[in-house]
């Protein structure tokens, strides 16, 4: 299996439990790493993998339409997204507040699915 990956994708999003947070979106940054089906490298084809850009695109849309509470929630959000919209077998994402605390530059969560039955990949110690 092959893996795409996007970082530093930075955006607004409205997500938070406190006042301030439910008042405007805030920065994030999300790093995506998702498998796709080897046919992509054999073929040459757009149409045998997963279209980075439709990715980001459908994220982008998706986060200025609603609010979370929690990163948490939002993480397995985009996994689900990748999963049902795109067809993903397994999805690596972070996703941190930028900026939120004082002396503080990043704060987030890591999440890590596969679909049923896949076993996931095991990643040398210096991959995210």
């Amino acid at each position: 299996m092959d893996f795409i990956f996007i970082e530093g994708l930075q955006l607004e999003a409205w997500v938070g439990i406190y006042p301030r947070e439910k008042a405007a979106a805030q920065a994030v940054e999300i790093n995506l790493t998702f498998g796709v089906p080897d046919a992509a490298a054999e073929h040459d084809d757009i149409a045998d993998t997963i279209d980075y850009d439709r990715v980001v695109s459908r994220i982008r849309e998706l986060l200025a339409e609603r609010h979370f509470n929690l990163l948490e929630t939002l993480g397995e959000f985009l996994v689900g997204v990748l999963f049902e919209e795109f067809g993903a077998p397994w999805v690596r994402l972070s996703i941190a507040k930028l900026g939120v605390l004082r002396g503080v530059r990043r704060v987030g969560v890591y999440i890590e699915r596969g679909r049923e039955g896949f076993v996931p990949p095991v990643w040398p110690s210096a991959a995210h």
